[in-house]
């Protein structure tokens, strides 16, 4: 499986930047599906923390989905302002960037998905832009702004921490459940008990269970 990106802009975003001479770190895609296999190892093994972050996370990309979406709606009232007697093809790089995928949470893909739109729109703004549609600040405005709604994802997601303990941790009270609660805080009685979940939480392996798929998710590992 691989994925196309015609702009720098997309591939930036993809990588991300390590940290360097004082700068801080910026997390790419690439780090983004490793903390989301990890959110998914971490509900797997019956913690409800893990389970809350993947509800938070699915609803955070439904959000970025739509605000993504309303930049492209305004793009296309820009472009329809385009004369009928002028006929323009896609914007396509002649030299795309493309790049492997090892994503084994559903919630990856939900961002791959996010990735391709910014890349589709930075294409169209650029193209805006040479056709004299917009002017250059208002392309790259709206090229940041996109930038920004992927990176606020990828930031939300840096927060995740796993607990270490599970549900029936929690409900003994023991050290185990003690320590979660008091570094993570209350959670949602309907999370606690299971009862809500993600349509793309996994299903639970009580502790001392074997995984199903270990090697799979071996496999499905996203370098940085």
């Amino acid at each position: 499986m691989n994925l196309t990106l015609h702009t720098h802009h997309a591939a930036r975003i993809w990588h991300g930047r390590p940290a360097s001479d004082g700068k801080n770190g910026i997390l790419g895609l690439t780090g983004f599906v490793n903390i989301m296999n990890k959110m998914k190892r971490g509900a797997e093994q019956d913690d409800p923390y893990s389970d809350m972050w993947i509800i938070r996370m699915e609803e955070r990309l439904e959000e970025a989905k739509l605000q993504m979406r309303q930049i492209q709606d305004q793009l296309d009232s820009i472009m329809a302002g385009l004369p009928k007697a002028l006929s323009i093809g896609d914007n396509l790089n002649i030299s795309p960037v493309q790049v492997p995928l090892f994503v084994n949470a559903q919630l990856g893909f939900k961002a791959v998905y996010l990735l391709t739109d910014y890349d589709d729109l930075t294409r169209r703004l650029l193209l805006a832009h040479h056709t004299a549609l917009i002017g250059r600040r208002d392309m790259e405005h709206w090229i940041n702004e996109g930038a920004k709604i992927l990176r606020s994802v990828f930031g939300l997601a840096q927060q995740y921490k796993y607990s270490g303990a599970t549900r029936d941790d929690i409900a003994a009270k023991n050290a185990r459940g003690r320590d979660a609660v008091e570094k993570y805080g209350e959670l949602p009685q309907d999370v606690l008990e299971g009862t809500r979940r993600s349509q793309f939480a996994p299903p639970i392996l009580r502790r001392g269970e074997a995984a199903s798929d270990t090697s799979g998710d071996a496999a499905a590992s996203t370098e940085e």
